[in-house]
């Protein structure tokens, strides 16, 4: 058995038993072999089993945002989750169809005039979702739901870190037969993962940049395709002319949300030099007032960290900006309360590119402060980084930060405001640079097409050539 440690007590209070090779093997095999007359429901059909799934999170909504909980340690998103859930498996039952019908095309071409070209999408057989410890549920089923309405299989490997969700989740995946021959799950560590790489046709992971290159090798050697989100180190720009108590409030929030243990999370800002110092005391005083859950899950702002060695890596980051010359404005000190680990809200100023708090990704509550001088600056600072997942702009008007915006190299960019992520859900997906990810985009109706093959079917309805004639080629010319 796998001991999993209570985020809030720092002691194990459950346990997994972690899939074999075998076992993976077993259940690979049985999803395989559903997963044929699953697709030939087609997407109409997959929709109806996909409703009645629908109701059955629906009346467990709030024992699923209750498990989320205890594997995080509890934040408001988190008792949500049953509920985001729904608006995920809903929202695909709308945009399902669109998908597909997007995907058909049948007319002549244009090269050969006498030919008809049709199309035709089948799905991989398998999709392996290998999920992490942050946002298990959302991050897990931000991928799954998606292949299951395009007539994949899925065989999910959650983060062993956090497998109550999954559990509470796969008890209303039961509840659904036809849903549950083509959905199953697998609990265990990196080698656990390693074995549904073994198997799946198609991997979509979500995680740290080096287990993502491990997981790239893996699925190269096997020539199979893989989805990567490898998380950011996102920036948030402000301007001179920008309203810094607005500011101020959108960068806190976007930095310390959930602990600051999102891919999105803002994690390096630039302020203009003229105007440094007063978001940096309006920042101070506002974080003063976010308070830790420690004495109630759902009380409070930010909870701890949901996996303690997160923690230690926080901590490290910190140190380095401290021996290289940053200043501590408040935070900094991750303190133990009831066995949890927390920190409150940290902003750092004095802060340079030399910092591993400034390039590599921290993943916890820090807000690290340095000023700029020019525009041309602010776009170079932002863009001196190896990732390039999100960014943020808050500017005098919605022209200047669209100007700046526009310059900057991230998949999304964030206007006015941090954290706008889910405004983009269910209308188009966008790219990650650099090492933030690899693979089409996740969301969007068009990241179905990630669990899909196109194939053309040509149709000749004149003549057909004849090699004979191949010498008549050119003449008269």
């Amino acid at each position: 058995m796998l001991e999993v440690i209570n985020p809030r007590t720092g002691v194990p209070d459950h346990a997994i038993e972690p899939a074999t090779r075998a076992d993976v093997a077993a259940k690979a095999a049985a999803l395989k072999a559903a997963q044929p007359a699953w697709e030939a429901m087609g997407v109409g059909g997959r929709c109806g089993v996909m409703a009645r799934w629908l109701q059955a999170v629906k009346a467990q909504a709030m024992a699923i945002g209750e498990a989320d909980a205890q594997d995080t340690g509890g934040c408001h998103t988190s008792y949500l989750q049953g509920f985001i859930t729904m608006g995920n498996i809903g929202g695909w039952l709308e945009d399902a169809p669109r998908a597909f019908a997007a995907l058909d095309w049948d007319t002549m071409s244009t090269s050969m005039p006498s030919v008809r070209v049709q199309s035709q999408v089948v799905a991989y057989p398998l999709v392996g979702v290998i999920s992490p410890w942050n946002a298990p549920l959302m991050l897990a089923l931000l991928d799954a739901v998606p292949a299951l309405f395009a007539g994949s299989a899925v065989l999910l490997k959650p983060s062993e870190v956090t497998p109550r969700v999954i559990e509470a989740l796969f008890a209303t995946v039961r509840q659904v037969p036809e849903l549950a021959a083509v959905f199953d799950y697998v609990a265990g560590a990196g080698d656990v993962g390693q074995a549904v790489i073994e198997q799946a046709d198609t991997i979509c992971f979500t995680g740290s940049v080096p287990t993502g290159r491990k997981v790239a090798v893996a699925c190269a050697e096997r020539l199979i395709p893989c989805n990567l989100e490898l998380g950011g180190k996102d920036p948030c720009i402000v301007t001179q002319s920008a309203d810094l108590d607005r500011a101020a409030t959108a960068v806190l929030r976007g930095a310390v949300y959930a602990t600051g243990q999102v891919c999105y999370s803002v994690e390096r800002v630039y302020v203009q030099r003229s105007v440094h110092d007063e978001f940096v005391a309006r920042l101070v005083e506002k974080a003063a007032e976010v308070r830790l859950n420690a004495d109630n899950p759902r009380a409070g702002h930010i909870g701890p960290f949901t996996h303690g060695p997160q923690a230690d890596i926080v901590a490290g980051h910190i140190a380095d900006a401290l021996a290289k010359g940053a200043t501590i404005e408040c935070g900094g000190q991750v303190e133990v309360i009831g066995g949890g680990r927390y920190l409150r809200p940290t902003v750092l100023t004095g802060v340079t590119h030399q910092m591993l708090i400034m390039q590599d990704e921290t993943f916890g509550p820090c807000i690290p402060v340095m000023a700029y001088d020019s525009e041309d600056e602010a776009v170079a600072l932002a863009n001196d980084t190896r990732f390039g997942l999100t960014a943020s702009v808050i500017a005098g008007t919605a022209e200047e930060a669209e100007r700046i915006g526009r310059r900057i190299n991230a998949g999304g960019i964030f206007l006015q405001d941090t954290f706008l992520t889910f405004a983009k859900l269910r209308t188009f997906g966008s790219d990650s640079f650099g090492w933030s990810g690899y693979g089409a985009p996740r969301i969007g109706p068009e990241s179905l097409r990630r669990f899909l093959r196109r194939k053309s079917l040509l149709t000749q309805t004149g003549p057909v050539a004849d090699i004979r004639d191949d010498h008549h080629l050119g003449e008269g010319a």
